[in-house]
């Protein structure tokens, strides 16, 4: 015998929503923070990484180099240049990340994103009113619960 033989059991992805406190501010932008300086940290190894293998060949090969050593090099370069710019980008987004919430008003409400909940539907339940669900948090804790369960 079926536990759920009185409804059918769904899955629903319920939205998370954070009241802007002090609290939930510093704790935001020092997250943030923390992932610049991991990128920051990424670029830096990055250059290293790409200077020590340009080394490498320079030392194992004739001077002057030969096209193909040039064209080693230049690959290394191009390769280098290209993970630069993908962390560049990355970093560029965390700020405009860090600027918004410098930007946020106490109390406000903000997407914190999303968890997925089970639920179960019976016969002349409103389908779309038990999908739209969220929760709020003050400071990690549920404030509210929105929408029918």
């Amino acid at each position: 015998m079926n536990l759920f033989n009185s409804g059918l059991l769904l899955k629903r992805a319920v939205n998370v929503k954070v009241v802007v406190t002090p609290r939930w501010k510093e704790e935001a932008q020092q997250q943030l923070q923390a992932q610049i300086n991991q990128i920051d940290g990424q670029l830096q190894q990055l250059d290293l990484q790409g200077q020590r293998m340009i080394s490498e060949i320079q030392k194992q090969s004739i001077n002057p180099p030969g096209p193909q050593v040039i064209q080693q090099i230049d690959n290394i370069q191009i390769q280098v240049n290209q993970q630069k710019s993908q962390l560049l980008e990355q970093k560029n987004q965390i700020l405009q990340q860090l600027q918004q919430v410098q930007l946020l008003n106490m109390e406000e409400e903000v997407n914190q994103g999303q968890i997925d909940s089970f639920f179960t539907v019976e016969t002349g339940d409103n389908l779309i009113e038990k999908m739209q669900v969220e929760i709020l948090l003050r400071d990690g804790i549920v404030e509210q619960v929105r929408g029918n369960l």
